[in-house]
């Protein structure tokens, strides 16, 4: 170990000397510094000014958009009048009815809002197959009204006992359906009963109909491959309600147990913690085999399932091209080829960690030893463990508030009416309280009894505006900005606290009294510039890296294959962009917390230091903040392994599978508490890898400060001293009187 300290040294000596130019001077020694100087000013107010204009326009647009929208647009299902079924004077008709189904065929984008046929309100959906025709027979040739069956748009079904129109006139003139299906209701809509079969299945849609023939307004029989065809576009985008109730009725039947399994995997995660305050190499390394232990049962119990499927020929599939797509869940997990794939990321995970931990296992010494200061940091300030709450709790405020304005946003656009000769349009709020067809509307649709007026006078959809996709991009852009600030001023609390515990030199009496509280208040009180200023950078590098995602979306049926080409690697670039802006500000909110000047200023210091120490950057910085990442994956592979077999049933103990809840798909609440448990174990240990990162850089400002002498000394602890090889004169002398007077 020595030796490689020794090895370190001369790299670094001879890597600053060659830098030394290039990179800057090495921080100069200065008597008066202890830690976090308390003598600063405010930083970048500029950029503060700025966030907190755009942060009040965020507000302006929630109350516009709150007072403009109307999301009960976007819930219920609209009819051609642009009335919402199920919600204001149409609370009674809660479904959507199509005149004719066949229509929706091509158009699957707007099956949400409605095919381009009329749609009207119904109290329930058809409960059996009718036609018009055997109607209009029997009520020509015997004279007895038969208009019971009819379903027809208002203005008609309000006159259709009294009409001297025929029911051959009514279809025609597309005032009635002319005919319809049996039908259930789904998403508020009324769509063929046989829909849960049109996913895997196109036939048999009409084998319930019996003799009854269906016929169109336009004498075209209705065939069961047609009406297939057509309601396909209806099942594949509604049939998702089916699953989603499932999926619903599943987390209700299991919420408690999904809070136990997160709150198991909040005790894992603290007590991983606490303990690593005193033995944080043994636990490291613990981490280390358990990471491999545990990928090494996931690979035998997956390659195990495998073969066990595959030499059973009815729960296995000889080719991936037999493999069918569906919404079935159980299906993928019944396929042998599943169990494979699982085998072989599990395998490769095993490998590349082996292979990692035979060839970094000397700086894995080192980075235990920073992880071991970081556990007496924390162990020193408690605090720090509850500190990603507050963050966490700002963080769901924004989320609910951002979800609330883009849903007001969505539901402000403007019913659109219009006439067959266009020289009639309205334009009318989709918030509009009475949710009562216009005056504009009803107008044209009185005039039925003298001309075909009403049949095209109408609701056309909603008229988007132009300013609310602005709106929803600016909002978009300002939850980029906000979050990103959130995160900073967390990583700026943290990275004062952190450095106020690494420079103090006599610990634990030297350190300063609430140095998290402290630390948040030269936060707030001085720095919201420089938190405002780095955060809006990653948000504007977010927001590009959205734009290319669209155009992206926009060019997949392109064939220009060199804009694909130069498309692909602007989003590398960007993406590659975007990790190293938040390493570097990352870094320079260390020293922003360290020193107090602005951002560009800490930025600046902060590269060049790591430029000066670059070695030590990647190999012992990046090994730690491995080492927590195994951490964090172990605490979730450990409570996911123990759902999996709860919820699975195969715990070998009878009490506890009593409590195992009746679910259609067991591992919907594992997924969710392994993302849960991601979620927490990643909160816990972000806190760990702030005080590692910032007692690095510390570290590498102390050795290029201090020498070790009696005026200038080292304010590392004995132990990073001595894996690194570095001493303090005055104790070496201390140390030399004592051994003469022995």
């Amino acid at each position: 170990m020595g030796k490689d300290s020794k090895v370190d040294d001369s790299e670094n000596a001879a890597e600053k000397s060659e830098e030394k130019n290039k990179y800057g001077e090495p921080a100069k020694f200065d008597p008066t510094f202890n830690g976090p100087i308390k003598n600063r000013g405010c930083t970048d107010v500029i950029c503060c000014i700025l966030f907190i204009i755009f942060f009040l326009g965020m507000g302006v647009v929630g109350y516009w958009g709150y007072k403009e929208g109307d999301p009960t647009v976007l819930i219920y299902p609209s009819d051609s009048e642009g009335n919402l079924c199920g919600y204001g004077n149409f609370v009674n008709k809660p479904n959507l009815f199509f005149f004719d189904l066949l229509k929706c065929t091509n158009v699957a984008q707007n099956v949400a809002v409605g095919c381009p046929t009329t749609q009207v309100c119904v109290e329930k959906c058809p409960d059996k197959y009718w036609a018009w025709l055997p109607d209009f027979i029997i009520e020509t040739t015997t004279g007895v009204r038969t208009r019971g069956n009819l379903i027809c748009d208002y203005t008609t079904q309000a006159i259709l006992s009294t009409t001297t129109l025929s029911i051959k006139e009514l279809v025609e003139g597309g005032n009635c359906a002319s005919y319809y299906v049996k039908s259930d209701a789904v998403v508020g809509r009324c769509v063929p009963s046989a829909i849960s079969t049109l996913i895997n299945s196109a036939s048999g849609l009409l084998s319930d109909a019996g003799n009854t023939t269906l016929v169109a307004a336009d004498n075209t029989t209705v065939t069961g491959d047609a009406l297939s065809a057509a309601s396909k576009v209806l099942a594949y985008i509604l049939n998702a309600k089916e699953y989603g109730e499932k999926i619903l009725a599943d987390v209700r039947a299991s919420w408690w147990m999904i809070l136990v399994g997160l709150g198991i995997s909040c005790v894992i995660a603290f007590i991983w913690i606490i303990i690593m305050r005193w033995i944080a190499g043994v636990i490291v390394w613990f981490t280390i085999f358990a990471f491999i232990a545990l990928f090494s049962f996931s690979t035998y119990y997956t390659l195990s399932r495998y073969f066990e499927m595959k030499n059973n020929s009815s729960a296995s599939l000889n080719s991936v091209t037999d493999i069918e797509f569906t919404t079935n869940l159980d299906y993928y997990w019944n396929l042998s080829t599943t169990w494979l794939v699982f085998g072989i990321i599990s395998a490769t995970i095993l490998g590349l960690s082996i292979l990692i931990l035979l060839f970094l296992r000397n700086r894995i010494r080192i980075a235990i030893a920073l992880i071991k200061e970081a556990s007496r940091a924390v162990g020193n300030m408690m605090f720090t463990l509850l500190w990603p709450i507050i963050p966490f709790f700002l963080q769901v405020v924004l989320f609910g508030f951002w979800g609330a304005t883009a849903l007001y946003l969505a539901s402000s656009d403007k019913k659109k009416y219009a006439s067959s000769s266009g020289n009639l349009t309205s334009n009318v709020t989709a918030a509009d309280s009475s949710n009562l067809v216009t005056t504009f509307a009803a107008s044209c649709a009185a005039d039925y009894t003298n001309s075909t007026l009403g049949q095209f006078c109408g609701f056309v959809g909603y008229d988007v505006q132009e300013y609310t996709i602005y709106l929803q991009f600016y909002m978009l852009f300002m939850l980029f900005w906000v979050m990103n600030f959130i995160i900073a001023l967390g990583q700026l609390t943290l990275a004062g606290a952190f450095a106020s515990y690494y420079w103090a030199f006599s610990k634990p009496q030297d350190i300063p009294a609430f140095p998290v509280t402290a630390s948040l208040w030269r936060s707030l009180r001085y720095h919201l510039g420089s938190i405002a200023f780095g955060s809006l950078i990653i948000a504007i590098i977010q927001i590009i890296r959205v734009i290319l995602e669209y155009v992206d979306n926009k060019l997949k049926g392109s064939e220009n294959q060199v804009a694909k080409f130069f498309l692909k690697c602007l989003k590398c670039c960007f993406w590659c962009l975007e990790k190293f802006m938040k390493f570097l500000n990352k870094n320079a909110y260390i020293l922003i917390a360290v020193y107090g000047k602005n951002f560009c200023t800490s930025a600046k210091n902060a590269f060049f230091l790591i430029m000066r120490n670059i070695v030590r950057v990647v190999v012992i910085d990046k090994v730690a903040d491995f080492l927590l990442l195994i951490a964090k994956l172990v605490v979730v592979a450990a409570t996911t392994i123990l759902a999996f077999f709860f919820f699975s049933g195969q715990v070998p103990i009878q009490v506890i599978n009593g409590y195992v809840p009746s679910l259609h798909y067991y591992l919907i609440p594992v997924m969710i508490i392994s993302l849960g448990s991601y979620v927490i174990a990643a909160a816990f240990f972000s806190v760990y890898g702030m005080g590692v990162d910032t007692l690095f850089l510390c570290f590498l400002e102390d050795c290029e400060r201090h020498d070790g002498s009696a005026e200038k000394p080292y304010y590392m602890n004995k132990d990073l001293m001595g894996i690194l090889g570095k001493k303090n004169k005055l104790e070496s002398t201390e140390g030399d009187k004592k051994g003469k007077k022995g």
